[in-house]
């Protein structure tokens, strides 16, 4: 398959393999298996290791691990903003131009969802080239969620390292950004937020 070619697919499944698992999510895993012999080694080998875990855990113990990891850990937050704009009037001017991306392209974010929720991202990328700009822009975030996957030791992680192996190599400027934030923490203002409805940046499922 040419790059114009998986890439779609790829995202799709990385989208559905970091949302909450319900019923549906859960169902679609032997269309995801499938899809992945037409990727990418790089690219399927994290994802299918994501299949693997959901396939061999309990629904239940699933379900209770994910709330744990995205909904209690602020450091493994599937929001995209909160690792460079924090709880800060900056987010919300971010959130705003996320949005701006999804219009753009004739879409509309899900009830519930804030517009740089990863998964939401991902499923825009799959059909709009601007899903990736918004990933590219923000690799500083998916750098840090990984670093914060790793620690919890969260098969999850390995869904955005095939992300981030889909995208460009990060640039000196990237990496000591990352870094900086990693040691910092992201900047905090609890205000400007409330266009989106926002309250705290736990919940992996907004």
């Amino acid at each position: 398959m040419s790059a114009v070619d998986w890439r779609p697919v790829a995202a799709r499944a990385a989208s559905l393999l970091l949302r909450y698992p319900d019923n549906e999510v859960l169902a679609a895993l032997p269309t995801v298996r499938a899809a992945l012999d037409g990727l990418p080694a790089t690219v399927a080998g994290p994802l299918g290791a994501v299949v693997d875990h959901r396939s061999g855990t309990d629904p239940t113990r699933l379900a209770a691990e994910y709330v744990q990891l995205f909904d209690f850990r602020r450091r493994c937050c599937l929001h995209l903003t909160y690792y460079t704009c924090g709880d800060t009037r900056r987010r919300g001017e971010a959130l705003v131009g996320f949005a701006g991306a999804y219009r753009s392209a004739g879409l509309r974010v899900a009830d519930g969802e804030l517009p740089d929720y990863l998964p939401a991202v991902l499923d825009l990328a799959a059909v709009d080239a601007a899903g990736w700009r918004l990933l590219r822009d923000h690799r500083v975030g998916l750098d840090l969620l990984v670093r914060a996957l790793e620690a919890e030791k969260s098969a999850y992680r390995y869904a955005v390292e095939a992300v981030l192996a889909i995208l460009p190599a990060p640039q000196p400027a990237e990496l000591a950004a990352a870094a900086r934030l990693a040691r910092q923490g992201p900047p905090v203002e609890q205000v400007g937020l409330e266009p989106f409805g926002l309250v705290d940046t736990t919940g992996g499922r907004r």
